[in-house]
């Protein structure tokens, strides 16, 4: 028996025993290995510590066999994202961060008033000037639907620290 530490494209994390390394192969290539979380099957074997015995070996320990996902995994935890960057991902990361601060620099934050304050350029009631603030999911497909352009100012993970 192997046991298999998973993540899903979605950054669940789980793990499955296997009869071999094989029958894993065999079982994700027929679509049979899916997150317990979000039902994907887009899994890939995500890094795992070896399990190291101490003193001499007897016998494999009696593992389950191979069930259906939801019954061998273990509660998903909420974990945050991380990633190793490369030098074009840092400059990328760069450039967001630099146009984020040239539009916040270079536009009036209206807060939690900006589906009005949007709407009323929009629709010509005030001058159009360079604004930013705050909208709800809801009220943002509501100014979609309206056809008033506008963009998310994108936030970069470490901000978030």
């Amino acid at each position: 028996m192997i046991r298999y530490a998973l993540a899903c494209e979605r950054s669940h994390e789980f793990e499955i025993w296997f009869k071999n390394s094989a029958d894993y192969d065999k079982q994700a290539k027929r679509g049979l290995v899916t997150c317990p979380a979000c039902g994907s099957q887009k899994v890939e074997k995500a890094l795992m510590a070896p399990s190291l015995g101490r003193g001499s070996r007897k016998s494999a320990p009696e593992a389950p066999a191979a069930a259906p996902p939801e019954a061998t995994a273990p509660p998903v935890e909420s974990k945050t994202p991380v990633a190793m960057m490369s030098q074009q991902e840092s400059e990328f990361r760069a450039k967001l961060r630099e146009l984020r601060e040239h539009l916040t620099k270079n536009a009036d934050n209206v807060g939690t008033k900006f589906p009005e304050e949007a709407r009323k350029m929009h629709y010509g009631e005030i001058e159009h000037r360079s604004i930013y603030g705050e909208a709800s999911p809801q009220d943002a497909q509501e100014l979609h639907d309206e056809g008033i352009e506008f963009h998310p100012i994108p936030i970069l993970p470490d901000e978030r620290n």
